[in-house]
């Protein structure tokens, strides 16, 4: 792989994660925002308010655009891999963000997601182009 292509795939991951943890983040907090449900206009109209709805939208729809496009150029292997990296983001900001704690499970669970991503990484590297 190239180095200018690296950086392009690099890009991608990112804006990937930023999207996918805008996403849950949305609706974790448009979920608190609408809280509590009620069968009534006021609610819905509570709920359209929220701007944690279209963040929560905005993120899914740049996640799958960029995820689109990343499927178009990157090895599969990484990219599906990479694409779960946002279950340690979303861990990591809940911890600072809302305060929740991290438990070994999590932090082992985290590393492990890490790892096998790296680790799907470089096997991508030390395979032979044609191979795919």
């Amino acid at each position: 792989m190239t180095r200018p292509s690296l950086q392009r795939y690099a890009v991608g991951f990112a804006l990937l994660l930023g999207f996918d943890t805008l996403a849950q983040f949305g609706f974790k907090l448009g979920g608190a925002h609408a809280f509590p449900p009620q069968a009534d206009w006021a609610w819905v109209l509570r709920l359209l308010a929220s701007p944690w709805l279209y963040a929560a939208l905005l993120g899914y729809v740049g996640a799958f655009f960029t995820w689109m496009k990343l499927l178009e150029h990157a090895p599969i292997g990484p990219a599906f891999a990479a694409s779960h990296l946002e279950i340690v983001s979303v861990l990591l900001l809940s911890a600072w963000w809302f305060g929740e704690p991290i438990g070994v499970l999590q932090a082992i669970g985290a590393a492990l997601i890490v790892a096998g991503i790296v680790c799907l990484a470089l096997g991508e590297r030390a395979t032979p182009a044609d191979a795919h």
